[in-house]
């Protein structure tokens, strides 16, 4: 792989020049990616740990069919554990005659011994799996979710490089607060989503009729939901970029938002109602942070306006200043 060396916006490079530089920081992202897919493998039980934690506990007839046990057989076994003991109690009494109480201690050794081969207690809510190859498979699509958002760093930051000596040292100042607020605000949705949105979408859809259905959930269905929901409020989380991005280009600015907020809001609203989940807990938790979102941006945009209001305003008056200082020369 060739060196990668600093590059100046005024130097000139060949095709081949870039296209070199473009494979070595294609390797590098490939490299911070596997190194990121290793961790994240070595500590997939925690992975899957953490996707299966918005599941509500098990129900009865999902307990049941898995052969686990419900709250109710989890206290049976701890009642026969307490009569066993009892009647161990009672095998000691000396007013019984020898048979009496050899027969009550055989009863009780029974009856503990029935209450000690059940489980102890309540079984958890995990998702099941169909097929042989299905628990391998998944896990290394999980691993392989997560270790992107953990190589997302460097793979921006690659980019960054990759693209910053086209750039002048103006819009560097614009590129540069984007590529260091793009992963925050991403991280932070996805936050978001994990523990307000997740939780209490899993629990309305899978608790809908529960009475009528048995609700098994299945892996891959499950976390293909949660990263995919996570994924997408997390880039819609990059709508404060995306707006002063269109006002950088001159498209729009915060009186615009402002004159048409309804439409803005309709707009949000499809976005919402565009992202995974079509029932209404959790189109009603991704709308509500992206209409928040949509008055910050309002604010930033007004701030920008103002900002670029003033520099224009000192410009001007430079302007008419070096006017008069050339007209009194002259």
């Amino acid at each position: 792989m060739p060196k990668l060396r600093p590059i100046a916006h005024e130097d000139r490079l060949s095709v081949v020049d870039h296209l070199d530089e473009l494979r070595s920081r294609l390797m590098i992202c490939v490299a911070a990616l596997a190194v990121a897919f290793a961790v994240c493998f070595w500590q997939n039980g925690l992975l899957l740990k953490a996707l299966n934690s918005p599941l509500p506990p098990a129900t009865k007839a999902a307990a049941n069919h898995l052969g686990g046990l419900t709250n109710d057989s989890v206290s049976a076994a701890r009642h026969l554990s307490d009569a066993g003991s009892l009647f161990h109690l009672l095998a000691t009494n000396s007013n019984l005659s020898v048979q009496d109480r050899a027969l009550i201690a055989a009863a009780a050794q029974q009856i503990q011994a029935a209450g000690r081969a059940l489980p102890q207690s309540t079984p958890k809510n995990v998702p099941i799996t169909i097929g042989v190859g299905e628990p391998f498979t998944t896990t290394l699509t999980v691993c392989f979710y997560f270790a992107l958002i953990l190589a997302l760093p460097v793979i921006l930051y690659q980019a960054y490089a990759f693209i910053i000596p086209a750039l002048s040292s103006q819009e560097r100042r614009v590129a540069l607060p984007i590529m260091l607020a793009a992963p925050l605000l991403f991280i932070i949705g996805v936050v978001f989503t994990y523990i307000v949105v997740l939780p209490a979408a899993i629990k309305f859809l899978q608790g809908y009729n529960s009475g009528q259905f048995n609700a098994l959930v299945q892996a891959k269905p499950l976390y293909s939901f949660e990263v995919l929901t996570m994924a997408s409020i997390g880039l819609a989380f990059q709508m404060p970029l995306g707006l002063l991005g269109l006002r950088q280009l001159g498209l729009i600015d915060g009186h615009t938002i402002t004159r048409n907020w309804r439409y803005a809001t309709i707009i949000v609203a499809v976005v919402a109602a565009a992202m995974p989940g079509a029932d209404p807990v959790t189109t009603g938790l991704e709308t509500a942070p992206l209409v928040l979102l949509l008055l910050i941006s309002i604010v930033v945009l007004r701030f920008a306006d103002r900002r670029a209001a003033k520099r224009a305003a000192e410009q001007l008056a430079a302007s008419v200043e070096d006017s008069a200082a050339s007209g009194s020369d002259g």
